[in-house]
This record gives C-alpha cells, structure tokens and sequence, in this order.
C-alpha cells in the first residue's frame, strides 16, 4: 500500500511539473508569448537584451522576434538593431535559413535581398549600396551557383560591369565601364578562363579616377586581427604576410595578407550563431572597401 500511495504522490508531483512546463509563459497585449512546453520554445517569441548583454543593447531592447515550433525557429523571424530599427527579416525552416530574406542597413535602406537554400544563395540576389541605389543584381542555380547575365552597379546607378556565368564561372563577353558610363573595357571569357587575346581596354573620355582608388580613398581603416580563436589552425603562423585562417568550427575566418597580425589585403568572413555565413567583408590597405557577395558554402 505504501508503494502504491508514493507512486500516486509522485505522479501528482510529475504531474505539476508538466502543468508547470506548459505553463511556462508571458502575457503581453492579452496574448500569449514565450510559451514554452516540455522544455522546448513554442508559439510567439520576443527575445529582448538583459543586463549582461552587449552589442550596444540596454536592457529590455527588442534584439528579435519570431515562432517556434518545437524548440525550433520556424518561418519569418525579424531581428533589430539598437535602437529599435530593423536589421534583418530572415525566413526559418527548423532554425536553419530557408526562403526568401532582406538585409537592412542602420539608416533603414535595403542592403541586400534573396533566397537561401542549405546555406547557399539561389535564384535572384540584389545588393544595394547605402545610398540605396542598386549595387549587385545577380541570379543563382539551385545548388548556389553564379548563372545567367550578372551585373554590377557604381553608387550613382551608372552600370559598372556586366557579364555572363555558367555554373559559377564566367562565360562570354564580359563589359566593365567608367563611373561617367564610358565604356572601360570589352573582354572574353572561356569556363572562367580570361582569353587575354581579346581585351581590348579603353580610356574615358574624361579624367576618372581609378575606382579601386576611389573605394580605398573613401574606405574605413579597421583592425581586423588575427585573434586566439585562430589558433586552432595558425600552425606557426607569426602575424605576417598571406594566409587563411580558419575557426574552431573549420570554416574560413580571414583569408589574406597580414601584418602584425593585422588584415591588411583579403577577406574577414562573418557567421551567425548557427554558423551561417552572413557577410564578407573585403579589406584594401587595411581599409573596410565593401563586401563580397556570398555564393557557396
């Protein structure tokens, strides 16, 4: 009899603790919000800064928003800079990025638009410059590969290259042009082998300056280091001249030339928390000068 009343006891307690899990929950406008069940994250959740975040939030700052299906990101998430303006509206499928997405730069223009597929960039890609002039119009294959007619833009809107990929490579006749729109140089291309014989350049019809110049001129000097989180992967490596270094979790962090264990000339390549890459930065004379775009994992 003892055995089976203490049975009973404990189902009553195993039985609170269930109800308690379920309901594990904050209320705000009348609705339900940051339920969770079983111990796992259900419904409509706003996620905000505490005290011992950093990244410039105070305490109670929206960061992001979104459901959970079992424990998992499902669907639109928007997540915010502080301050409150939108950073990023990323579409979820089980807490990997999935669908179509937008990028938003702190002065609330579009800073680059897509559709993610297993981490890689498919169907049409547009990046924008802060001004919010086109800067990148781009296509994608299913697999993330670079496909169809592909073009860059200046700041002004004036159309600085344009050219044709197939399967990632650069394929045909390829146009790059001056910021004032003249015509810079004709080019060929064979399964992304440059066919030199058939460049033909040309000078503009009025003064430019040249634009990796201009972009170095106008760039941010930032200092991008090699950090210990490195380490794992430096293997004698003394802060100077070309490498690649890796993170902890084997995927490219910084790839370029280096002083003092400073990026010098080369690529810093930024992840989220579920280790998709979100941005790379690229970096002339120790100057930020823009970003590459993403194309395969």
């Amino acid at each position: 009899m003892k055995y089976v009343i203490g049975i009973f006891i404990s189902l009553i307690f195993l039985s609170d603790n269930l109800i308690a899990q379920v309901q594990d929950y904050d209320i705000q406008n009348g609705d339900t919000i940051n339920k969770v069940v079983a111990g796992r994250r259900v419904g409509q959740w706003y996620i905000k800064a505490g005290p011992n975040h950093n990244d410039g939030y105070q305490t109670g700052d929206l960061i992001e928003e979104g459901k959970y299906e079992n424990g998992r990101k499902q669907g639109l998430w928007k997540k915010y800079y502080p301050g409150g303006k939108l950073k990023s509206e990323i579409t979820y499928v089980n807490s990997r990025p999935k669908g179509p997405y937008t990028l938003y730069y702190k002065n609330g223009k579009v800073e680059e638009k897509g559709n993610w597929e297993r981490t890689k960039n498919t169907g049409s890609f547009k990046r924008y410059h802060p001004n919010g002039k086109l800067a990148q119009d781009f296509n994608f294959t299913a697999t993330g590969k670079r496909t169809g007619e592909q073009k860059y833009f200046y700041e002004n809107g004036q159309l600085r290259l344009v050219g044709t990929w197939q399967e990632g490579q650069e394929t045909g006749q390829m146009k790059e042009y001056y910021e004032n729109g003249d015509l810079m140089a004709v080019k060929n291309f064979n399964n992304g082998v440059l066919d030199k014989a058939s460049v033909q350049a040309y000078a503009s019809k009025s003064p430019q300056q040249d634009p990796l110049q201009k972009q170095m001129a106008a760039g941010k000097d930032m200092n991008i280091k090699a950090t210990s989180a490195d380490n794992p992967n430096q293997g004698g490596f003394d802060g100077n001249g070309y490498r690649k270094l890796y993170n902890r979790d084997k995927q490219i962090s910084k790839d370029g030339t280096f002083r003092n264990y400073r990026l010098i000339d080369g690529k810093y390549y930024i992840y989220d928390d579920n280790g998709i890459l979100q941005r790379i930065m690229v970096f002339k004379a120790g100057k930020y000068v823009g970003d590459g775009v993403i194309e395969e994992s």
